[in-house]
């Protein structure tokens, strides 16, 4: 049977662009940039982004569409009778275990937010155990709120949870091109209107330029400075950076080879990663417009880590006129964004199952988000609670599974894909990114020689710094 491909480049970008954008764009983002000086992180994420993120979604691009098939026998390449050696799929399946391991704890946030939307509705209209924000709130109230509603609730955030997986399961069960093409025609146009919907609305708040101004002013000594002791180079921020980049672009779980091999022949490469780190490089800044305002409006810490969307900004809406409202628009935006990406993470899984090991298409769907639900989901939910005393590398099993995911598996994938494209395709890679031309363009030539020899140092660094950060 013929390879599905997408109707054409716009719902193929928008695909993409919903895989990249999720929490990493709308709750991660934003609390780096509060932890890290604001304008100077954001600046510093610009640059990487043009400079590393597009040249490395470029990488699993030219594998997928290469290949057309699934993210560990795209590692399979025959050229003149001889194929590649079976050690390379090796990094297929390093990608399917971050890809797990991200679906075990991504979809518990998104339980915590349809809880969140759930409260705060009830607060609302006024029924008891609900979060009113309707009148101004404190720091006190909103984290116990949090300890009551998400780390003491494990029955309601299973339920929650569920849902989450539940509304995946119904697109997912249409297939990539029928499910997941046709949800995002309808989910990203919304989720651009709810963002600009809170931008404008955070943007008219009292104080607010005080935020736009932290947000946008880079304050270089936060990158660079000579002190008393010499020059100073904030190898941390630019570190962080990296590993954001990759997160946010989902780089290293097979995301974009799945995507890519259902990509005509006809598309160019180069323009469509390019856009997409443009796309997702636009909706992350918006972000930062969407919440930085309302938190100096409120005059709250912008420094307040990941628990920033969860405890601080309750209080910002509480400050607003029909804070309730905008509150509920903000948690469905984050309930959308995070949808269009774990869309994707799941395909990658089942489309393994279905195209490597032949189990019916509707069979790998039910084992795929089955075997997650109960061996991540619920584990995730159970270690904010009953199981907090659990560790694995000295985290409770919810961080376990972002740190072994992001910072090992997700890194181990992205060396594998740069070597695999500049060590063994070579010249099929530049085929493959000059629409199969006998002449490569100079700027084809720089960016497989900067794949060959300059990413792979890039991203051991990332993987020495994001273990020593995280299990040393």
């Amino acid at each position: 049977m013929a390879r599905q491909t997408w109707s054409n480049r716009l719902t193929y970008i928008l695909t993409v662009a919903g895989a990249t954008i999720g929490f990493g764009a709308t709750w991660r983002f934003p609390y780096l940039v509060g932890e890290n000086g604001g304008g100077a992180y954001v600046l510093v994420f610009i640059i990487v982004m043009m400079l590393v993120g597009i040249p490395i979604i470029l990488v699993e691009n030219v594998i997928g569409r290469h290949a057309k098939k699934n993210s560990v026998d795209a590692y399979t390449l025959i050229v003149q009778n001889a194929t590649s050696h079976p050690f390379w799929k090796i990094f297929g399946y390093s990608g399917l275990i971050g890809a797990f391991g991200i679906l075990a704890y991504y979809m518990v946030i998104g339980g915590w937010v349809i809880s969140y939307v759930g409260h705060i509705f009830m607060g609302a209209v006024g029924i008891e155990g609900g979060l009113d924000l309707s009148s101004p709130v404190n720091r006190e109230l909103t984290e116990s709120f949090f300890i009551d509603a998400i780390h003491n609730s494990p029955y309601e955030i299973s339920i929650a949870t569920f849902l989450f997986v539940l509304c995946n399961y119904f697109i997912l069960r249409k297939g990539i091109i029928s499910g997941i093409e046709r949800a995002v025609k309808y989910l990203m146009p919304l989720l651009f209107i709810c963002l600009m919907l809170m931008v404008v609305r955070n943007l008219t708040l009292d104080g607010a330029m005080e935020g736009v101004k932290f947000y946008l002013t880079p304050d270089f000594s936060k990158i660079v400075a000579f002190t008393d002791e010499g020059f100073y180079f904030n190898t941390k921020l630019f570190l962080d950076v990296l590993g954001q980049v990759f997160f946010a672009l989902s780089l290293g779980f097979g995301v974009m080879i799945t995507l890519s091999s259902h990509l005509s022949e006809k598309e160019n490469l180069t323009k469509t990663a390019v856009i997409t780190g443009i796309i997702n490089t636009v909706i992350a800044v918006l972000a930062g417009f969407m919440i930085f305002p309302s938190l100096f409006s409120a005059g709250l810490d912008p420094e307040s880590g990941p628990s920033l969307v969860f405890k601080a900004l309750p209080i910002a809406f509480a400050h607003m006129h029909f804070g309730n409202f905008f509150a509920i628009v903000f948690f469905l935006l984050l309930i959308i964004a995070a949808l269009t990406t774990s869309l994707t993470i799941y395909q990658v899984i089942i489309t393994v199952l279905y195209e490597k090991f032949r189990l019916k298409y509707d069979m790998a769907i039910n084992i795929t988000l089955g075997t997650i639900f109960v061996f991540g989901n619920i584990p995730c939910i159970l270690s904010m609670g009953p199981w907090a005393d659990i560790s694995i590398l000295g985290n409770n099993i919810f961080d376990a599974f972002d740190k072994l995911s992001g910072n090992i598996f997700f890194v181990i994938t992205s060396l594998g894909a740069t070597l695999f494209v500049g060590y063994v395709m070579r010249k099929i890679a530049l085929s493959e990114i000059n629409n199969n031309a006998s002449v490569f363009s100079k700027t084809s030539l720089l960016w497989f020689n900067y794949i060959r020899y300059v990413a792979p140092i890039i991203i051991i660094v990332i993987f020495v710094y994001g273990f020593k950060g995280s299990f040393l």
